[in-house]
């Protein structure tokens, strides 16, 4: 039987319509993060989950050019909307599998990746490629995210010591505070202001009203910092001047608050209070711990590159 030229066409038009509902359910992509409000330069960790609907299994792997897990990054301005490429968009993925009706967890640091450090909204979508099918497969609907920044509570220039090498020879500390919708939380940032580098930006647990966060140098200039987190309880923290968190402990007040002490030697101690167990704060009720540092996030690239 023949069919006419318009006959063919209006087939393999009705053909795509009716096959690609089916192709678009064969991965399920999900982007999740843990709030929608973020200040500058803090670590945005986004969970991506891949599900496998096609009933065979999948290997995800890089094609050439497509890259078998991207994001769409844009700006919403005022009266447009514009695209955020990434840093560098030569990289590579290792090739994973996922059996049918399996799903793979990504969390991904967004900070370093994608430059989101204009104030305002951002939507974002995580995308995967499925050379199987020739197919791409995004996250919907975007994902909005607000970038805005703390309200500085204590800024500080040190110079860093003679036998670290790389970057300028200061380093500005930064306390911020930035309310979000539970309760207020506080952050340090260290930064290389000379070549544009962001050391760190580590939320150190919520802050309270009253009291003033205690901070102290050692002699080799790593900061050590004090802060209540609740009424009787302190969070303390040690970071060095590359953004490594070198201790974390949580205080009790005894009879006097705990208060940090620097001898003639340079060394920075916590005089007072009692150290609490971690695991008897997270078992239980009456304690409230604040949310842990991050490991240290990779510095971001300079300006120039």
């Amino acid at each position: 039987m023949m069919i006419s030229r318009p006959a063919a066409m209006f087939l393999a038009v009705l053909f795509v319509l009716l096959a690609a509902p089916f192709a678009h359910a064969q991965v399920r992509v999900d982007l999740g993060v843990n709030r929608p409000l973020y200040i500058r330069f803090e670590p945005l960790i986004v969970t991506v989950t891949v599900t496998n609907l096609s009933g065979r299994e999948l290997e995800l792997a890089d094609d050439g050019n497509h890259k078998w897990l991207s994001f769409q990054i844009e700006y919403v301005e005022r009266n447009a909307v514009r695209i955020v490429p990434p840093y560098n968009s030569d990289y590579q993925l290792t090739p994973v599998q996922i059996g049918p009706g399996q799903s793979i967890k990504r969390m991904i640091n967004m900070t370093p990746i994608y430059p989101m450090t204009e104030f305002g909204l951002y939507r974002i979508r995580a995308t995967i490629y499925a050379r199987e099918f020739g197919q791409y497969f995004s996250s919907n609907p975007p994902m909005n995210i607000e970038i805005s920044e703390g309200r500085t509570l204590w800024q500080q220039e040190v110079g860093v010591p003679t036998e670290a090498t790389g970057g300028s020879t200061t380093r500005t500390l930064t306390l911020l505070a930035h309310r979000l919708p539970k309760n207020t939380q506080l952050y340090l940032r260290i930064e290389d202001k000379e070549n544009g580098v962001v050391y760190c930006t580590h939320q150190l647990g919520r802050l309270l009203a009253f009291g003033e966060p205690d901070v102290e140098f050692d002699a080799d200039n790593n900061v050590h910092i004090l802060h209540y987190i609740a009424p009787k309880s302190f969070m303390y923290t040690s970071v060095g001047l590359d953004g490594r968190v070198l201790d974390r402990k949580q205080y009790d007040t005894v009879k006097a608050k705990p208060s940090l002490r620097r001898d003639p030697a340079g060394m920075v101690q916590v005089v007072g209070g009692f150290v609490v167990d971690p695991n008897a704060v997270a078992t239980s009720q009456a304690a409230a711990p604040p949310a842990s540092v991050s490991d240290r996030p990779v510095p971001l690239p300079t300006p120039e590159d």
